[in-house]
């Protein structure tokens, strides 16, 4: 490898909006250090080849990092809580655009797809902020990228492809950080979201929460164990769908509670709404073993009174769920607290 220029003679480098887009917050580098690989890389150390492919981003704890482009395009030197090398999450396997050099001795953290992978079932939130900036700077960068790849057509729609897929990718994060893996509902993060997206919009009728507790599911998964408890779950969560409205929502919020807001034309609809559940969930077929199994449910049902938050309206229902467990089961409570 030809010895690097001294740092007076490199190009042009990054700009300060570009450093700033790229620079990562205290936490996010506190949660990339624990995860990742430590890496100690000499000055002058060659990290990774323009061309070749990688699945591994790398963030800068101590020293600097060029990136070298070729092509007439200007280097960007990444510097201390600075991340390079983010493509191999977003698009998977691809051929690096740069080679990346260390400009002095480095101290770098590797992090891969699968570390990637872990951060995001663990920090969903976090990583998911983390990819949306991402996302956007690479979006930003796009007029850059034609502008200096002119002459190069092939590479430019392999980097117009790559934006359209980093999009693709931030719309499939986002679903995966809202949605409950196992059903396809909406986690309580999603729930949360809608009703973030429902608080100032007109109300087209009554709104009410249906809250729901399966009776004895403790039963059937120390019995059965958990994959049949799963299908269960899955048996449910396929009935909410079905008896949910096109303006209604249906959610799981953690084990075996789920909850539905339905929009309905009176107080009245929403307790018929809550029997009719009761009623259908008592009919499913369930499957083997439980094929001679009576699957029932508890629902806590409430209207929810305009201008009252979510945790009020949770605990109304939740206290309604648990009088109808405490008698028994397989019924319904509806506005008897209030």
């Amino acid at each position: 490898m030809n010895p690097r220029p001294p740092d007076s003679e490199l190009p042009a480098l990054d700009d300060e909006s570009g450093r700033e887009a790229r620079r990562l917050s205290a936490h996010e580098l506190a949660l990339f250090e624990e995860i990742g690989e430590r890496r100690v890389v000499a000055a002058g150390e060659l990290i990774f080849r323009r061309g070749e492919h990688g699945r591994t981003m790398f963030v800068v704890v101590e020293g600097q990092v060029a990136l070298e482009f070729g092509d007439g395009m200007r280097d960007k030197r990444i510097g201390a809580s600075e991340y390079f090398g983010e493509l191999a999450f977003f698009i998977g396997n691809h051929a690096r655009l740069a080679s990346a050099v260390a400009c002095g001795p480095c101290l770098l953290v590797a992090v891969s797809n699968g570390d990637f992978d872990t951060l995001l079932d663990q920090q969903p939130g976090t990583i998911a902020h983390f990819m949306r900036r991402s996302f956007a700077y690479l979006v930003n960068s796009e007029q850059q990228l034609i502008l200096n790849l002119k002459r190069r057509n092939e590479e430019l729609l392999l980097t117009l492809d790559s934006l359209r897929q980093t999009r693709t990718r931030l719309t499939n994060a986002e679903h995966l950080v809202q949605t409950d893996e196992l059903t396809g509902l909406r986690n309580r993060r999603g729930l949360y979201a809608h009703l973030d997206e429902i608080e100032h919009a007109p109300r087209p009728g009554v709104l009410g929460l249906l809250l729901i507790d399966l009776d004895d599911f403790k039963t059937i998964n120390d019995s059965f164990g958990h994959i049949t408890g799963d299908r269960v779950l899955e048996a449910v969560a396929g009935q909410l769908k079905r008896l949910c409205g096109e303006h209604d929502m249906p959610a799981r919020l953690g084990g075996d509670e789920f909850a539905v807001l339905v929009w309905a034309h009176s107080a009245e609809d929403i307790e018929q709404r809550a029997r009719a559940l009761v009623d259908s969930v008592r009919l499913l077929a369930m499957p083997e073993p439980l094929n001679a199994t009576v699957l029932t449910i508890s629902v806590g049902a409430v209207v929810c009174e305009a201008g009252a938050s979510w945790s009020v309206w949770y605990s109304q229902a939740d206290r309604l769920l648990y009088r109808a467990k405490a008698e028994g089961g397989d019924d319904f409570r509806f506005q008897l607290d209030h």
